[in-house]
């Protein structure tokens, strides 16, 4: 399938520290792809070089085609990227619609707002909780919210920075099957994640970073399968 994102050579330098160093992955439009490795490999880094709060050092990052290395944030949000960060910002003391209602006046005229809100609420499975301020709902609750205000912005690819960090087994699996489910409708997800029972449940393909360099990339079951991967993940138990 054609590449939705593409990296070529990317680097970056903080001083001496080469925090990624020659890295190149492709996500194929309608994948879910993650990208995982131990502390300090570098996800984070990568990340921020996808969705432009970092400059890379050298390198490019493409997107739908288009070399978008230089552009700000903010001008990759408009060509069709959207970004739910690891810790939750939603808007505390707003009750839970009017945190979509925010999100989705970007792109949508006013008198379309209240179909697309029920929707999103719908599946995020919080239409009982809309009239509830936003601070007061539990972790993951605020974790789906905030993916429903990234979906708001009708992306072509979504980008989740360790989106089940702090839920329970539960609420993680019902993540998982809330990005399946997006998947499904074709959206593009990129997931930077630790947790590999996760990993498993949604991955379609996945890159190992190691050192700030790709380490290995295959199908789920490639590079579980690989026992490299549970060396750098210090035991086989954690990747398995």
């Amino acid at each position: 399938m054609t590449p939705i994102l593409q990296t070529e050579r990317l680097h970056k330098r903080f001083g001496g520290l080469a925090a990624v160093a020659d890295v190149s992955i492709d996500i194929a439009a309608g994948e879910i792809h993650c990208l995982i490795g131990p502390n300090g490999a570098g996800k984070s880094t990568l990340f921020r070089l996808v969705t432009g709060t970092y400059p890379p050092t050298s390198g490019e990052v493409l997107f739908k085609g288009e070399n978008v290395t230089q552009r700000k944030p903010y001008e990759r949000v408009t060509r069709g990227m959207s970004i739910k960060l690891q810790v939750p910002s939603v808007f505390r003391e707003l009750p839970v619609n009017q945190n979509l209602d925010i999100a989705l006046q970007r792109k949508l005229p006013t008198a379309a707002v209240p179909r697309e809100r029920a929707r999103l609420l719908g599946l995020l499975q919080l239409e009982d909780e809309a009239h509830r301020p936003a601070g007061i709902l539990s972790h993951g609750q605020q974790q789906w919210l905030e993916i429903g205000m990234a979906l708001a912005l009708e992306p072509s690819l979504l980008l989740l920075d360790e989106p089940t960090a702090g839920m329970s087994p539960q609420e993680t699996e019902r993540t998982g099957e809330l990005i399946k489910r997006l998947n499904a409708q074709g959206m593009t997800v990129l997931v930077v994640e630790h947790d590999m029972t996760f990993v498993r449940q949604i991955a379609l393909r996945v890159t190992v970073l190691h050192l700030g360099r790709v380490f290995a990339q295959g199908n789920i079951e490639q590079v579980i399968a690989d026992p490299r991967v549970e060396e750098i993940y210090l035991g086989k138990g954690h990747v398995g």
